[in-house]
C-alpha cells in the first residue's frame, strides 16, 4: 500500500465519520423539535380540558357545591406554576371522574339545552389528554434514550440541554366514559 492509498482510506473514514456524526445531531435535533411540539400540544389538551370543565360548571346544570369544586379545580390546574402543575392536573381528573360518575348525571345533562354537546366536549377533551400525554411521555423516552447514547454523550450532540422530564398525572377517564 503506498501513501496514496492509505491517506485516501483515511480521508473516507473520517468522511464517513462526520456524515455519521452529522446524521445523528441531526436527529436529536428533530426529537427535541418532536418533543416540544408534543409538549405544546399536551399543553393544549389540558388548557382545553381545563376550559370544558369551567363551562360545564358555569352551565347551571350542575348543583352549585359541585359547580364549585369543579370550577376551582379547573381554576388550579389553569393556573398553577411548573412545580404543581402535575398535582393539580391529577386533581382536576379525580374532579372530573367524581362529577361524571355521579348518579344521574347524564340524565341532567340531557334535559339542559346545551346538556349534550357539553358531554361530547368533555369526552373529547379528556381523552385528548389522555392521548397527548401517552404520545408526550413516549417522546421524552425516546428522546432520553438518544441523549444518552455514549457518542451523544462524548460529543455533547445533545448541548447543555437536560433529560427531559415525564408528565405523570392521573389522567383515567371517568368509567361512565370509558364505557363509551
Amino acid at each position: 500500500m503506498n501513501a496514496a492509498t492509505v491517506l485516501l482510506v483515511v480521508g473516507v473514514v473520517v468522511v464517513l465519520t462526520a456524515v455519521y456524526i452529522s446524521w445523528r445531531a441531526g436527529r436529536l435535533d428533530r426529537m427535541h423539535i418532536r418533543l416540544e411540539l408534543a409538549r405544546e400540544s399536551l399543553d393544549a389538551a389540558l388548557i382545553r380540558r381545563a376550559a370544558v370543565c369551567l363551562e360545564l360548571a358555569g352551565s347551571r346544570v350542575l348543583d352549585p357545591a359541585t359547580s364549585l369544586v369543579l370550577a376551582a379545580a379547573a381554576h388550579e390546574a389553569r393556573t398553577a406554576g411548573l412545580e404543581e402543575r402535575e398535582h393539580a392536573e391529577s386533581d382536576l381528573s379525580r374532579t372530573v371522574r367524581a362529577v361524571v360518575d355521579q348518579e344521574r348525571f347524564r340524565e341532567r345533562l340531557a334535559e339542559a339545552p346545551d346538556g349534550p354537546a357539553l358531554v361530547e366536549e368533555l369526552h373529547a377533551a379528556v381523552a385528548k389528554v389522555v392521548y397527548s400525554r401517552r404520545f408526550y411521555n413516549n417522546s421524552v423516552g425516546v428522546t432520553r434514550t438518544a441523549q444518552r447514547r455514549w457518542l451523544a454523550r462524548t460529543l455533547r450532540l445533545a448541548g447543555h440541554t437536560e433529560y427531559p422530564r415525564f408528565f405523570e398525572i392521573d389522567d383515567e377517564p371517568p368509567q361512565a366514559m370509558a364505557a363509551e
